[in-house]
């Protein structure tokens, strides 16, 4: 009988090399690309409790100050910030105002995160005279923070993205203008890379992290008509970020809670829900969606339960009724 043969570990000799199997990082991570952005691996996780009445409720309030909370307590927040384009919900704010209302919620997201806990945002680049990066802007202000990030997910709205006719120069090189057809969704982590998996349990399957873990996402966008929210998300994308980066039960935030597209999509997956929202229209919004959720999975069990018991008497007079003929 042969010895198994140990597979050896790969080395990075050339950016892009393959051999990704037992593949050894470290000569990477020690060059001086990495200087000053290493991580320490000694990090103490820590995860308070959140009093059950505080928890599956949206705040009729700022989430610049989320004194609800303790501090590291959430294990996820997946939110899409107003884009502050003189929508009615938006304030009209300036680049520098926009940005610092952002840092001043994503430093409470950060206190209120466990160790380990994930940060996921969802933005649109803006304008052409000239093009404003938002996502750029927001990597920078969380870097400040100390958010540590993962990476960045395209979402590509393909056939659903808007269908602009802004050209610019039509069939000429003399100003031709980029039609988005899609948006950032931003990973960013607290103080460590990997979070407290013991004794919890996932709710992916082997497909879904096969798909989930790679860097483009195609879904269609959904009509602000159909929900009541003049921006809203698909219920996908929260659904997609749930399950990969939270455990059942953990506990989902959304600080600009919107429709509450998050809340709903925590419910389904079985986590508990905290959202913010300044507008009470839009927290009636959330609620209502939440109530018509939860009313039609009762009635929906209850028919089962309905259907399960007839099944059951008549399987039983069944098997009588064979014993008397013997």
């Amino acid at each position: 009988m042969k010895p198994i043969q140990k597979i050896k570990g790969t080395k990075t000799s050339s950016f892009g090399s393959p051999g990704r199997i037992g593949h050894d990082s470290s000569k990477f991570y020690n060059s001086r690309l990495y200087e000053g952005v290493q991580v320490s691996q000694q990090v103490k996780y820590i995860e308070n409790h959140v009093d059950s009445s505080k928890l599956d409720k949206v705040y009729c309030k700022s989430s610049e100050s989320m004194n609800e909370l303790p501090d590291n307590s959430i294990h996820l927040m997946v939110t899409s910030p107003p884009y502050n384009v003189t929508k009615e919900y938006d304030q009209n704010l300036s680049l520098r105002e926009y940005r610092d209302l952002l840092k001043r919620v994503f430093n409470e997201t950060y206190r209120v995160l466990v160790t380990g806990g994930r940060a996921c945002i969802n933005i649109a680049n803006l304008g052409r005279k000239p093009y404003l990066p938002l996502h750029s802007y927001i990597i920078e202000d969380m870097s400040e923070i100390g958010f540590l990030m993962r990476g960045e997910i395209i979402w590509n709205k393909a056939s659903s993205a808007s269908p602009s006719t802004a050209w610019g120069s039509w069939l000429s090189a003399a100003n031709p203008v980029l039609r988005d057809i899609h948006e950032y969704i931003l990973i960013f982590c607290k103080e460590s890379f990997s979070r407290d998996g013991i004794a919890k349990s996932s709710s992916l399957t082997r497909d879904e992290f096969l798909e989930l873990t790679k860097s483009v996402w195609t879904f269609p966008a959904v009509s602000a008509r159909s929900i009541g929210h003049p921006a809203p998300f698909p219920e996908e994308l929260p659904n997609r970020l749930i399950k990969l980066y939270t455990f059942k039960g953990d506990i989902i935030l959304d600080p600009f809670c919107g429709s509450g597209t998050t809340c709903l999509s925590a419910i389904k997956n079985g986590r508990h829900y905290i959202g913010y929202d300044v507008d009470e229209k839009y927290v009636n919004l959330t609620n209502k969606r939440i109530l018509s959720f939860t009313a039609q999975s009762e009635l929906f069990d209850n028919k089962l339960t309905l259907v399960k018991e007839p099944t059951k008497r008549y399987r039983t007079t069944k098997t009588k009724a064979k014993k008397k003929k013997r």
